[in-house]
């Protein structure tokens, strides 16, 4: 007979990612279950995190992409559609591993965006002044919010964010339009989600 204690084991074991999490998925070779498999996970992390509300699954979360690799989770999400858990989730984890990888340079675009973009700068909650410090602390609390808030907010400051990066990187004289065009996008990907999300959740 099964207790409840190990009904609530069960239950945790999906939501509590850890190494090797992904290498069930990238060992089939069908790419459309691979695809369900990848779909199924992006549902049990957000909706099993938020349901959770335990702090180690926010943990577990946050360090995703430390424990499996960018390049693994890229493999697995990145192809998603932007609307989709799927996808938010590789866009919210490869703006984290962009925020890790190049503090000051983040630092130095968002600040150079915060006139242009004074309502975005608020809703992101980046503590003033913004430097490499103080944006690390501030995505990993927009990526731990997933297993603690609602995530539509997680997707509109993610959302804020990328877009006074993208004023920033608009004002200053080294990036590309490409590269602001990027920002940009993101920005209204991820906006766009937490609208949908608000609506009636994502899928």
């Amino acid at each position: 007979m099964t207790s409840p204690g190990d009904a609530d084991r069960r239950y945790h074991r999906p939501m509590t990612p850890g190494n090797l999490f992904f290498e069930a998925m990238l060992g089939g070779t069908d790419p459309a279950l691979v695809s369900e498999a990848a779909d199924r996970a992006a549902v049990l992390l957000v909706r099993g995190a938020r349901e959770s509300g335990d702090a180690e699954v926010a943990d577990r979360l946050l360090h995703l992409a430390d424990a499996e690799g960018i390049e693994t989770i890229a493999e697995v999400w990145a192809g998603a559609p932007a609307d989709s858990l799927s996808g938010c989730l590789w866009r919210l984890y490869l703006l984290r591993s962009w925020v890790y990888a190049d503090p000051a340079g983040v630092a130095r675009e968002f600040e150079a965006g915060l006139r242009s973009a004074p309502v975005a700068r608020v809703v992101a909650g980046v503590a003033d002044p913004p430097g490499p410090d103080q944006l690390k602390a501030m995505i990993d609390e927009v990526l731990s919010g997933i297993a603690r808030s609602d995530f539509a907010d997680v997707l509109l400051r993610a959302a804020a964010f990328a877009r006074v990066v993208a004023a920033g990187r608009a004002a200053l004289s080294g990036p590309t339009n490409a590269e602001v065009q990027r920002m940009l996008v993101l920005s209204e990907q991820l906006e766009a989600a937490g609208h949908v999300e608000m609506e009636h959740e994502l899928g």
